[in-house]
């Protein structure tokens, strides 16, 4: 973690660049594994219930020798990132919408459409825009483009980006093209903060996903179709940093991940994303395909729904820990996902800068069904909810959990939503019912700090609009990280996120919990893509290599 006491960020020329069972004692007299767990007809019996996956027509056509075709396993909804924000989505989103600041691939904050982000006071940040920057139009970025931002941000209703911020920084205008971010308390990683908060101009910024207008990123939309999830980027002749190396990007929407492969190995689009050991398998060592792959910083998690009222089973956290006893996360890792995650021995990634140990996930059936017993819970139902492509191989992992949920006797009902479809409704607790949601979190900053805020500080304020992760509230918890949010002194900051995570880990806020790599198969052909942790890279430096 830097110390921000007296940090200057200063551009240099941007180029945007107890004993675990084996399975062999299980209901199934073998070990579990994706072939044997989806061959077994035990499942009609346990009450399964997918819904369909969308359908999605695969892009036809090999792309031009000027273009690149991508095909994301969730659909691209809008190129504004207010309310939802997968990993993938943040490389197309950021080619047409820029930040203050973004990200880089070693989880440091670098800064793009300012020159100057210095924090002068401990709550007061001083930004200066960096000179001729302007929109595709050839409008210019002005401060009050950043205001309004902040502002849209802020009141969407159920927002990715604003559970990151512990208060939202207000802009105090100096002249043309420097102003103050000023925050009632101290927020000493508002650097870091401010790479979500995508700027477009004031006049056509609305507290909502943005389905058009102009950027300042290095490409355009010249067709897009949210019911699809197809877009079509062109190089922004008037962009005002280094130009794009390639001429225009086809962005398609293709959920089925044997399209995917099919598509990518028959040379219709370039890169295909978030992929499954089996994929990468399929793919390794092909003539003129690569695989890349890096140590990821999401968390993908099958939570609890904390909405539940009192005297609900799952409202006791002896219930929630005696529920993860049931879970062999380890074959999970081993036969599901076939080593291409870790199982999470803490309530965040220990890959972000601040995460801490806290404990490990326990298979145990036996004492799964004998701790229930003994608090008297019997004939327990739970119903899990996830959004297809939440993460690799979504399907075969809930499958297992049901069969495993099974084998101590808890009935179980799965419920696979359409990507685009209204899980954010249920997941807000608008609509519907359900215990355990299937879900990831990212962390695009790469700071403890970030993803605890997002998930583990929830208020009764924030619940009222339904913007706490999933009803979870610890008032005491919430405390901790809001005194490490305002913490300027590292070490003392580092202190308190390890004592909340500790308090996390107590209240058994996820029935299991895995990190994956982050994972795209991509043609030869396209070059320049530096995977990062978050699951997504700069397109504008990445190029075509002239064809033989």
């Amino acid at each position: 973690m830097i110390n921000h006491l007296a940090p200057c960020l200063i551009a240099a020329p941007h180029t945007l660049s107890p004993e675990r069972s084996t399975m062999t004692n299980s209901l199934f007299e073998q070990r579990f594994s994706r072939r044997t767990l989806l061959r077994s007809g035990l499942l009609l019996g346990a009450g399964l219930t997918l819904g369909s996956a969308a359908g999605c027509a695969t892009p036809t056509g090999t792309p031009g020798p000027r273009t690149v075709s991508l095909a994301l396993n969730r659909s691209l909804v809008s190129l504004d990132n207010k309310l939802n924000q997968f990993d993938a989505a943040l490389t197309v989103q950021r080619g047409v919408r820029q930040a203050l600041t973004e990200i880089d691939r070693n989880l440091r904050p670098q800064l793009v459409l300012a020159d100057r982000f210095e924090l002068v006071s401990p709550t007061q940040w001083y930004v200066h825009l960096r000179p001729g920057i302007r929109y595709s139009d050839g409008s210019p970025v002005q401060v009050r483009d950043v205001a309004t931002a902040l502002q849209m941000y802020s009141q969407v209703d159920g927002s990715f980006v604003g559970g990151f911020f512990p208060e939202w920084p207000t802009v105090d205008q100096i002249d043309d093209t420097s102003f103050t971010l000023n925050t009632e308390r101290p927020v000493p990683v508002l650097d870091y903060l401010m790479s979500n908060i995508l700027i477009t101009p004031a006049a056509a910024n609305v507290p909502e996903e943005l389905q058009s207008g102009v950027g300042s990123g290095p490409y355009v939309v010249t067709e897009s179709d949210r019911g699809t999830g197809n877009y079509t980027l062109v190089r922004n002749e008037n962009y005002w940093g280094t130009p794009a190396q390639i001429e225009s990007v086809r962005v398609r929407f293709v959920p089925d991940e044997s399209n995917r492969v099919v598509t990518l190995r028959s040379g219709e689009v370039d890169v295909i994303d978030s992929i499954t050991p089996d994929a990468a398998d399929q793919l390794a060592g092909l003539s003129g395909v690569a695989i890349d792959r890096i140590d990821g910083v999401r968390l993908n998690q099958l939570f609890f729904n904390f909405r539940k009222p009192q005297g609900h089973p799952l409202a006791d956290a002896r219930v929630r820990r005696a529920l993860t006893y049931a879970i062999d996360g380890r074959a999970l890792v081993d036969q599901v996902l076939q080593g291409s995650a870790t199982q999470s021995r803490g309530v965040i990634p220990l890959t972000l800068d601040g995460a801490v140990e806290t404990g490990e996930y326990s298979y145990d059936p036996a004492r799964a069904r004998g701790e229930l017993d003994a608090l008297g819970i019997r004939d327990l139902e739970l119903k899990i909810i996830w959004e297809t492509g939440e993460f690799a191989a979504d399907t075969d992992i809930m499958e297992s959990v049901l069969q495993m949920l099974s084998a101590v006797g808890v009935r179980t009902t799965l419920q696979q939503f359409e990507p685009g479809g209204d899980i954010s409704q249920w997941r807000q607790g608008k609509v519907g019912d359900w215990d355990v949601l299937g879900n990831g979190f990212p962390s695009p900053t790469g700071l403890a700090l970030t993803i605890m805020q997002g998930m583990y500080a929830g208020t009764a304020e924030k619940e009222a609009t339904r913007d706490t992760y999933h009803g979870y509230i610890f008032p005491e918890i919430t405390r901790t990280i809001t005194q490490a949010s305002e913490e300027a002194d590292a070490v003392r900051r580092a202190e308190l996120l390890a004592d909340a995570q500790r308090q996390i880990w107590d209240t058994c806020p996820c029935l299991w919990a895995f990190v994956p790599k982050a994972v795209l198969a991509r043609r030869s052909r396209i070059d320049g893509v530096a995977l990062r942790p978050t699951n997504s890279y700069d397109l504008s430096v990445a190029a075509l290599r002239a064809q033989t």
